[in-house]
């Protein structure tokens, strides 16, 4: 392959099997609960945690009896929480909440009026354009056209010796999406528009190469992760940019694929690991730049 951000896995390195995260039929844990680590940020005014993939934001009509990210957060604080933004059931990462309706609200028109910023990771079927803008309606949930927009950029891209349909190869690569819309799930809508589905995508993806990933790397979820959130606190003003870290198996995943590099680290401010629990809270970000990426 020609693409210099490019990799490809020879046949003998396909053991995906670092700590056992991706061997074949490596178990999946269906009740996923969450502890002071998945909080990335806190003060009095919002919380922003690690969302894990496969949990629910809040109770759905659907499914009242699962774990919701809004009862974890109370356990955790001791303190009602309201949600800001929501994120899919399969989606993984940052997610805002704040302490009140009337800080909450405040949230919302930042995100109602585009001064919030939110990056996603996502691994597409194919190679994709090396960035691109995506200004294409997406339906809502009830099936109303609604204008969306969202920019991407290639990262990287992997070639695996696995034959897919009339191909000898599968491909793939690793995008950053930054969202000028917040739309029902327009990165997964706009990525089946531009014919690279993400993987893991149970509607808008393609099958074949889902099942390439649950039974070859033992991977069965959707591979987009919010991984950045910048917006100006609700009480200051001052402007927060906090980014989101990759779970151990998806961070293995993202090694063998040899995309060690673009795994991101959580950080709030400069602490760039954000072990520090002191760090880890109440801490101001720098200024946010005018490029998306």
């Amino acid at each position: 392959m020609n693409d210099q951000t490019g990799f490809y896995m020879e046949a003998g390195t396909m053991a995906f099997s670092r700590s056992g995260h991706y061997a074949k039929g490596a178990p999946v844990d269906d009740d996923p609960l969450m502890s002071e680590s998945d909080i990335v940020y806190m003060d009095d005014a919002v919380v922003a945690v690690n969302k894990p993939c496969g949990m629910l934001v809040h109770r759905s009509k659907l499914d009242r009896r699962s774990p919701t990210v809004m009862r974890e957060l109370r356990r955790l604080t001791g303190k009602m929480v309201w949600p800001v933004h929501r994120l899919d059931r399969p989606t993984s990462g940052l997610l805002l909440m704040a302490f009140s309706p009337e800080l909450a609200a405040i949230l919302n028109e930042g995100f109602r009026y585009h001064r919030v910023q939110k990056e996603y990771l996502a691994v597409v079927r194919g190679y994709a354009e090396e960035q691109g803008i995506v200004d294409h309606p997406v339906k809502n949930s009830r099936g109303n056209p609604k204008p969306a927009v969202s920019r991407y950029r290639r990262l990287a891209t992997v070639e695996l010796p696995i034959p897919v349909g009339r191909y000898e190869t599968a491909r793939y690569s690793l995008v950053k999406v930054a969202l000028e819309t917040g739309r029902y799930h327009q990165i997964r809508q706009h990525f089946h528009h531009l014919s690279h589905p993400i993987v893991g995508d149970t509607v808008y993806g393609d099958g074949r190469h889902n099942r390439l990933f649950r039974e070859n790397l033992a991977c069965r979820r959707l591979l987009l992760f919010s991984v950045s959130l910048t917006f100006p606190h609700p009480v200051d003003g001052r402007l927060l940019s906090l980014s989101c870290g990759l779970g151990d198996q998806e961070r293995a995943l993202f090694e063998d694929f040899g995309w060690a590099a673009e795994v991101p680290e959580t950080c709030c401010g400069d602490d760039l690991k954000g072990g520090n629990d002191e760090n880890r809270y109440s801490r101001p970000a720098p200024e946010r730049q005018d490029d998306p990426f």
